[in-house]
Parts: structure tokens; sequence; C-alpha cells
């Protein structure tokens, strides 16, 4: 695995139908906070943050990484994408669900990734349970490869 240490970033912004993906600034802050001590949200990802919490630790500015997209919808912030190497994670906000929000910005974000890294396979992983998640991962060409017990769930992992 090649990593993203090597891609230039970040990239310029990536524009889709309804969206776009770019890098997070100051004004991102109140959706970050939402998104990290949504209970919806924390459902699949180890739970929530207290809101108290998330508010005092969330730096001005979050998110400033390699690898870390902030999808917007008409300006505002509906959710996020990483690649942590070649592993895929999002989130979003759960206004945003149910929208197509989340396939049409994880497209983009890999139509870029195979821009950038030609031939690097990308992996996902995702509980069960969360058969959203499930579905997209299948939607966009990942296959299942293996189940295993973590975190007192079950979970799967995707490579594309």
């Amino acid at each position: 695995m090649t990593g993203l240490g090597l891609v230039a970033w970040p990239p310029a912004p990536i524009t889709t139908e309804r969206l776009v993906l770019r890098e997070s600034e100051a004004g991102d802050r109140e959706a970050f906070v939402e998104l990290f001590s949504s209970p919806e949200v924390g459902t699949y990802v180890g739970g929530a943050e207290p809101r108290d919490e998330v508010e005092r630790t969330m730096p001005e500015v979050p998110g400033r990484r390699t690898g870390f997209f902030v999808v917007a919808l008409d300006g505002a912030m509906i959710g996020m994408i990483t690649f942590d190497d070649a592993q895929l994670g999002y989130m979003f906000l759960p206004e945003a669900w149910g929208k197509g929000y989340a396939f049409e910005a994880c497209a983009a974000a890999l139509a870029w990734f195979a821009a950038a890294l030609p031939g690097e396979q990308v992996v996902s992983d995702c509980q069960v349970a969360n058969e959203a998640s499930m579905r997209l991962l299948a939607k966009l060409g990942f296959t299942e490869e293996e189940r295993y017990e973590a975190y007192g769930a079950e979970q799967c992992h995707w490579r594309q």
C-alpha cells in the first residue's frame, strides 16, 4: 500500500451534481459537533460523545488532515469522508440520510482516490447491523470479504 502521504493535499474541491467535497473550514465546526454528538450517528460507531465534551475538545478548524473531505450541500457541511491510507470512512448528519448523498459523495471520493493512487485497492469496515452502510458499500462496488467481532458487535470487512 502506497498511502496518501505521497498525494498533494488538499486537492481542489470535487464537485458532483449536488455536492462539493472540500477541505474543512472554521464554519464547519458546529456541524462537526452535531455529527460527533448525534445519538443516531453514534449508533454504529461506538456511541455518541457528550455534546459538551465534543464542544470543549473540537479544534477551531476540525478535520484538517490528509485524506479528510467535508461533504457540503449548498455550502453547508452535511457529512465527511475519510481515507486513512486506503480505508474509506464516512459519516453523515441524520438529516442527510436516505437522499443518496452518501453514494454520490463516496463515488466521487473513490474516483479521486483511483486517479490519485492508480491500482490501490480500497477497503472499508462497518457493523453488520448498519444495513444502510452494508447496502452503500455493495452499491459502490465493494465485495464483502469477512465478518468478525469487534467493539461488541459483528463487523464486516469490504474490499473494492
